[in-house]
């Protein structure tokens, strides 16, 4: 059998009628939306089926995207596949938890509505804002918004180290499109200001983290099944006597994904199956290791595409 990882995508990947032909076709997938949508305070069949404007606003995105990967990976697992380590990028990394055993897919759900919602509100409308930088090494990002943070008294830090050469930076706006300007002059190939509605994974969401930890204090985080690996420090995890407060944590700190999946790949992963929505993550793991094969699951006709 190979050595496989299942890995999950972050906000950003969602669109209406994700995981729709899972739940027409496979009845215990459907019961993972509509086991959801009974726990939760909103309509979730309808941001996640019907024609909507809320998927896309962080307080629902969240809830939906982790039910709708959750629906999907109930397929992969009763095709037959297994994994020796889990991921996920972001609020993905809930869904890892899931994966693994360590959450209970219904506490996981209510703790990411929670999420949504305090991310959301942490700053105010325009105030915060993010960017991708495209074509420049860690380093030089890491020093520009340093630069920047120094001469404004304004946040501005690497949010995403997604791969080699695609890094987020986030924090408050003007400091945000100053470090742009810089970095276009220090030779980015691209900086795009991203449509999001915070600065996520910056100090400015500390606000929202010390929320967060609150209600984690009431989940149960389980011993893993199989190991998972962390946004905040890109390790292995099998003992999660410390996931509450890495968790809390991610919502203020840099995604390391781009090192999380080198510690995947040292941990011997043969092969990366994505779970949920979109082929973000395959994407960027072309720029990581392109001879490392990914299989993308986020529709029914995919589930052949395993091989057990």
């Amino acid at each position: 059998m190979k050595k496989r990882a299942f890995i999950f995508p972050g906000q950003g990947a969602q669109y209406v009628g994700m995981a729709k032909d899972f739940y027409d076709t496979d009845a215990d997938c459907k019961a993972v939306i509509d086991n959801g949508a009974d726990a939760l305070d909103f309509d979730l069949r309808a941001i996640l089926f019907e024609p909507n404007e809320l998927i896309n606003k962080t307080e629902y995105t969240q809830a939906a995207m982790l039910a709708a990967e959750v629906c999907v990976l109930k397929a992969v697992e009763k095709a037959g596949a297994e994994c020796m380590i889990t991921a996920g990028l972001s609020l993905g990394e809930y869904a890892a938890l899931v994966a693994c055993g360590a959450m209970d897919y219904i506490d996981a759900l209510k703790v990411v509505r929670k999420r949504g919602i305090y991310m959301e509100n942490a700053v105010p409308a325009g105030k915060g804002g993010m960017s991708a930088i495209i074509g420049l090494d860690a380093g030089v990002i890491e020093e520009a918004c340093a630069k920047v943070s120094e001469e404004t008294g304004l946040c501005v830090v690497p949010a995403n180290y997604n791969c080699p050469g695609q890094i987020v930076i986030s924090g408050d706006k003007a400091a945000v499109d100053r470090a742009g300007e810089l970095l276009k002059e220090g030779g980015a190939k691209l900086v795009a200001p991203l449509n999001v509605s915070g600065p996520f994974h910056s100090p400015l969401l500390k606000v929202a983290g010390d929320q967060l930890s609150r209600v984690l204090e009431g989940v149960k985080i389980s011993g893993a099944k199989v190991p998972y690996v962390c946004n905040v420090s890109a390790e292995k995890v099998t003992d999660t006597s410390l996931t509450a407060d890495m968790l809390v944590r991610q919502v203020y700190s840099p995604v390391r994904w781009e090192q999380s999946v080198r510690l995947m790949l040292s941990e011997g992963v043969e092969e990366f199956i994505e779970i949920g929505p979109g082929k973000t993550l395959a994407g960027f793991m072309k720029r990581i290791d392109r001879a490392i094969p990914v299989v993308t699951i986020n529709g029914v006709e995919d589930i052949a595409k395993l091989t057990v």
